[in-house]
């Protein structure tokens, strides 16, 4: 049974505890033997979750997982397929990026996230942006393609980032060090869901906060799409996101101002990931793209990730009418052509064009950098902090 608003506070505090038990064991398993490299390497090799794929080359009890892994959502449909492929016909590209800005600056502002991913080495540091991204970047591209959800190849990835989230909690379990009495589990199925809150209502709310347009079907769809990877996360039915949008969003409004607070991580990993975002835009345009994500988180979220207004924005928080013509092109400007006047036309158009743009080229930064084109678990912890 999915969340209810009347039993959230209770599940939360117990699936805060909870791991993955299947993922863990093998994942713990494989560290114990030396085993995480040469299973990265294979996980090149497997392209789809089902009956089609091989597995024969792969360690059986990594066969066996995958064969388990493979079973699908509940109450599945190929009604909730197509309304899925309806959003990422009409906001592939626009939801993408948002994602891998407005979301994983998101996932910054819960405490227990921020500090697990900025104590998790390779994840944390000064190179945490486009690591991150390397294990985010295939799952928001994998999950517009066509037939993504029809093929095996969408579960096939989201369960390589499961595998991810098991080394993590494995290598902190080794570690010692990891306090469970103040975080809980790390990277526990309440993260768990609570991040596709945040990759799914959370942009649902950006892309209303930015004036795009989202149809009632559309944004079943996408909903739809996280439920599917909630569950091939490994997140146990009780506790999988709904598939109703309405209901995530009031879930999802309820929790969010007890779970998102101002942390030194928190800023020190947003401010991390915008750094990282200036070096793929246009000259002059961070400003604008610093703008539109503050309107896309509202004043009282940017604040707590630490964002910095700036002179494109207006008393309230707004990208300002004046600025407009930076975006869109003053003298030949980053999109060529001269400033037009901008009444009645959405303000963040050019830069939520701009930014899509450039996320593009961040994405293949991520997913080609020391060709680190899969999630790849990891074989021990470094320490940035």
């Amino acid at each position: 049974m999915a969340l209810t608003t009347a039993t959230i506070a209770a599940e939360l505090e117990a699936a805060n505890k909870v791991g993955d038990p299947d993922a863990d064991a093998l994942v713990s398993d494989l560290i114990d033997n030396r085993e995480v490299d040469g299973v990265n390497a294979l996980f090149r090799t497997i392209g789809t979750l089902g009956p089609n794929q091989d597995l024969s080359q792969l360690p059986p009890r990594l066969a066996e997982f995958l064969k388990k892994a493979a079973a699908a959502p509940p109450d599945w449909s190929e009604a909730d397929v197509k309304a899925a492929e309806s959003f990422f016909a009409h906001h592939h590209g626009e939801v993408s990026m948002l994602q891998g800005t407005v979301g994983l600056i998101g996932t910054y502002l819960s405490p227990t996230g921020a500090y697990t991913l900025r104590s998790t080495g390779r994840l944390g540091g000064v190179e945490g942006p486009g690591r991150r991204l390397s294990q985010s970047s295939r799952l928001f591209v994998d999950m517009g393609n066509k037939n993504a959800m029809r093929d095996g190849s969408l579960a096939a990835t989201v369960t390589k980032v499961r595998l991810v989230h098991a080394s993590v909690r494995q290598l902190h379990k080794k570690s010692g060090v990891w306090d469970y009495a103040k975080w809980g589990e790390p990277v526990s199925q309440k993260y768990t869901t609570g991040a596709a809150c945040v990759f799914s209502a959370q942009i649902l709310q950006a892309m209303k906060n930015l004036g795009l347009d989202v149809s009632k079907n559309d944004a079943h769809g996408f909903i739809c799409s996280w439920h599917y990877i909630n569950h091939y996360l490994g997140t146990p039915e009780k506790w999988l996101l709904p598939k109703d949008a309405e209901q995530v969003s009031a879930l999802w409004n309820q929790v969010r101002d007890d779970e998102w607070k101002k942390t030194e991580d928190g800023v020190f990993m947003t401010e991390q990931a915008i750094n990282f975002y200036r070096k793929f835009l246009p000259p002059g345009a961070h400003d604008a793209y610093v703008a539109m994500v503050r309107t896309a988180l509202t004043d009282k979220y940017a604040d707590m990730a630490g964002l910095k207004k700036n002179v494109l924005l207006d008393t309230g928080g707004k990208l300002a009418a004046g600025a407009h013509g930076v975006v869109s092109g003053v003298g030949g400007g980053l999109l060529g052509g001269t400033a037009k006047k901008t009444v009645g036309v959405n303000p963040y158009k050019e830069i939520l064009g701009v930014a899509s743009k450039a996320f593009n080229e961040v994405e293949r930064f991520a997913l080609t950098h020391n060709e680190d084109d899969q999630p790849q678990m990891h074989q021990e912890l470094g320490d940035n902090r």
